[in-house]
């Protein structure tokens, strides 16, 4: 059954609204905010814990599971609670997965992100990892809410097909030693390799900022270090375009 919401004082108008605002209360609710129906779609494909659906028009939802709230408000009660500029009729509220660190790493590679605090590189490069069947992609501190309304559009639905740890260094860097893993980092060292004659199998690839790369805690641990060719003119390249070039190479 279909609800109907008119007041932007509602009390799910003002979760909604504090959701797509702050990090801080997304972790205290457990809970995240989408947008658009495409996401939707994805989100129920992949089985994704959906709790509330806000729509401005119910007959173009896809079918619901029978526990899903349904909401329907007007065009400027969306444009209110919307964090978007041009709200596409559709938010909805997901629970947040438990993600704990896993006692081993099974896959063949995966991406560590270190301060990459600009939410579309991280939804970007969560896109791009589950484009090139990464394993996963570590957070280490200083980066992006990975639930936040931004890097979640930009993922493009990737958030709800691969897993994402928020961990420490010390933390990531023992699991990937306990699981036999190497650690290679995107950055110039005395050992750094051409990044198209490494074997990415068995590694975590880590990329640091465009703007001070991988820190010195990282750099340290890392097994080797690759760097991608280019022109000499160029410094670096974004977060989101170094883990694509690398990850395609690894892919290939």
């Amino acid at each position: 059954m279909t609800e109907q919401i008119v007041s932007r004082s509602n009390p799910l108008v003002k979760h909604v609204r504090q959701l797509a605002a702050s990090g801080d209360y997304r972790r205290r609710e457990g809970q995240f905010l989408c947008d658009s129906p495409k996401l939707l779609e994805e989100a129920l494909r992949w089985g994704a814990c959906v709790d509330t659906v806000i729509c401005t028009d119910p007959d173009r939802l896809p079918l619901l599971p029978e526990n899903v709230r349904c909401v329907q408000v007007s065009q400027e009660l969306m444009g209110f609670a919307s964090p978007m500029k041009t709200p596409q009729g559709v938010l909805f509220v997901c629970t947040m997965p438990r993600q704990e660190l896993p006692e081993k790493l099974d896959g063949r590679r995966y991406v560590a992100l270190d301060g990459v605090q600009d939410p579309g590189n991280v939804g970007t490069v969560l896109r791009t990892a589950d484009a090139f069947e990464t394993g996963g992609l570590f957070l280490l501190p200083g980066c992006a809410d990975p639930y936040s309304p931004k890097t979640i559009r930009a993922s493009m639905g990737a958030i709800f097909r691969r897993p994402v740890w928020q961990c420490g260094v010390g933390e990531m860097v023992e699991l990937i030693r306990r699981s036999g893993l190497k650690l290679y980092g995107a950055a110039l060292r005395q050992d750094t390799v051409d990044a198209r004659i490494v074997s990415y199998d068995g590694a975590v690839i880590a990329i640091g900022s465009e703007g001070r790369g991988l820190s010195d805690e990282v750099l340290t641990l890392c097994d080797a270090t690759v760097k991608i060719p280019m022109s000499q003119r160029c410094e670096s390249l974004n977060a989101a375009m170094a883990a694509t070039i690398l990850l395609w190479e690894a892919y290939r």
